[in-house]
C-alpha cells in the first residue's frame, strides 16, 4: 500500500556538518538518505522507525531511512540533498529554482516492492 503524501526539504544540522565534509562523506550521505514522517502515517503504511521507505514522483524515486518525528499528518520531511534531488522536478515557474516544498510524493514501505517483483 502506498499513500501519496506531501514532501518539503529544507537544510539539517547534520546535513550542514556532512556537507563540509564533502557530499562524498559518510556523514553527508548518512544525514541526507533519512525521511522524517508523521509516526501515524508511518503505522499505517507499515513502516517501522529506521525502516525503509520508498518516495515516489514522477521525476524519480529514492529508498530512504524512515524516522518518526513531530510532523503533521500527511507531511514528509526529507534534507535537502543528492537523494531528493530526484524526487524534485526541473520546472521553477520562471523563478529560477525549483520547488523544494509542497511536492506530492507517493509513499510506501520498501517492503511492498520487493513483494512485488
Amino acid at each position: 500500500m502506498s499513500e501519496r503524501l506531501t514532501l518539503i526539504t529544507g537544510r539539517t544540522r547534520k546535513q550542514a556538518v556532512g556537507m563540509h565534509k564533502g557530499k562524498d562523506s559518510p556523514e553527508y550521505r548518512e544525514a541526507t538518505a533519512l525521511v522524517e514522517m508523521n509516526p501515524e502515517d508511518m503505522a499505517r503504511l507499515k513502516i517501522e522507525d529506521g525502516g525503509k521507505a520508498l518516495l515516489r514522483t514522477a521525476e524519480g524515486e529514492v529508498e530512504l531511512t524512515a524516522h518518526a518525528g513531530s510532523l503533521p499528518a500527511g507531511l514528509v520531511f526529507v534534507p535537502m540533498g543528492t537523494l531528493v534531488n530526484k524526487l524534485i522536478g526541473t520546472e521553477t515557474l520562471g523563478t529560477g529554482m525549483p520547488s523544494f516544498k509542497g511536492q506530492t510524493v507517493d509513499v510506501a514501505a520498501v517492503t511492498e516492492r520487493e513483494d512485488a517483483s
